[in-house]
């Protein structure tokens, strides 16, 4: 079975009609529930998610109990992997070795789940925020179509 870690670009584009990217990412996340797909996430991601989808900018916003709801009913099937303070330091070194800053230490953080998890892909909707942290990561990216 194929095992695929899903960026939050991919389920924030699943979960949110409108996003031009809705049907591929929707369609991802329908395989993953019919048991299709292994769907790995990161437990960042559990957070960036509810970030994103509590302040999107839509009329009637999305309140924080109906995400918690989507989060829950959505992403049962999904195996939710852990970082270690370890991880976190190997995300930290290797951002500097690439002399990358800012926020894409949090692309980082869910690649890193590669390096704990024997994963076939990695679907993100922002590829370049993960084909800059190496090699290893690059030839997993793939933007759901």
């Amino acid at each position: 079975m194929v095992k695929a870690l899903f960026d939050t670009s991919v389920l924030v584009a699943a979960f949110w009609t409108n996003h031009p990217k809705n049907l591929p990412c929707l369609t991802r996340l329908k395989e993953v529930k019919s048991g299709k797909i292994q769907g790995i996430i990161c437990t960042h991601t559990l957070a960036e998610l509810y970030s994103v989808l509590t302040r999107l900018p839509i009329t009637p916003p999305l309140s924080p109990q109906l995400v918690q709801q989507l989060i829950r009913e959505n992403l049962t099937k999904f195996e939710v992997i852990s970082l270690s303070p370890e991880d976190y330091h190997s995300v930290i070194n290797k951002m500097v070795t690439l002399n990358l800053t800012g926020g894409g230490i949090y692309d980082a953080l869910i690649a890193q789940v590669v390096f704990k998890v024997d994963v076939d892909k990695l679907l993100t909707l922002n590829p370049n925020h993960f084909r800059r942290l190496g090699e290893e990561i690059a030839r997993l990216v793939e933007i759901p179509t």
